[in-house]
């Protein structure tokens, strides 16, 4: 089991654009960041769909998904993403929800329910640890939250999907104190005409 954190960004760094908020999840201008994940099939799978492109970059997806076993997120993106992923969201793990706002377990149909975890950091990826079988923990995002595992040294490797474009402005994945210098060790370049995924495993 490790801890990852798995992330579309575009060429200039951008993880989201800018006004990001429950009605508009990725923010402005964000298409791009996320447009060439909605044809794939394992993608499609993942939402009860059928159909799709097998490619590289869908054997990537399908390869995140088999390996995470549960997964980290903070509250904005799970108000932003609630409504998309419907009743029966992509994730089909347990689901533990920073936020400082309490709310009973939601339980999604396929395997995907919502625990709302108040006590910080430490307690949801331990919570997540518990109940992964052995798979890996995912610190799904948003950038505020992966920066605080980041910040912590929680976060064992990274998979970033760099995307041919860029969004000029919006929200930056690596701002933000107690990043500090870090060495990360390459452990995968995949290049495919939709992106390119970069695999970084973190040093001390």
């Amino acid at each position: 089991m490790i801890v990852t954190a798995d992330l579309a960004m575009s060429l200039d760094g951008y993880i989201a654009g800018t006004g990001v908020s429950p009605d508009n999840p990725g923010g402005d201008g964000a298409e791009p960041l996320f447009e060439w994940i909605h044809n794939l099939a394992s993608w499609r799978e993942r939402q009860g769909m059928t159909g799709g492109e097998e490619n590289r970059d869908s054997e990537l997806m399908r390869e995140w998904f088999d390996a995470t076993g549960a997964v980290v997120m903070g509250r904005m993106m799970f108000d932003t993403g609630e409504e998309f992923w419907g009743d029966n969201p992509p994730f089909r793990t347990p689901v533990f929800v920073l936020t400082h706002r309490p709310r009973p377990t939601l339980v999604k149909e396929g395997g995907t329910t919502y625990t709302f975890v108040t006590d910080g950091i430490h307690s949801a990826l331990e919570q997540a640890k518990a109940v992964a079988g052995g798979r890996n923990v995912d610190i799904a995002g948003g950038a505020s939250t992966v920066r605080q595992y980041l910040a912590a040294g929680l976060v064992d490797e990274m998979q970033l999907h760099v995307v041919p474009a860029l969004l000029g402005d919006g929200l930056r994945l690596f701002d933000g104190p107690g990043l500090g210098p870090r060495r990360l060790e390459p452990v995968r370049v995949v290049d495919t005409p939709l992106a390119a995924h970069l695999t970084y495993r973190f040093g001390t």
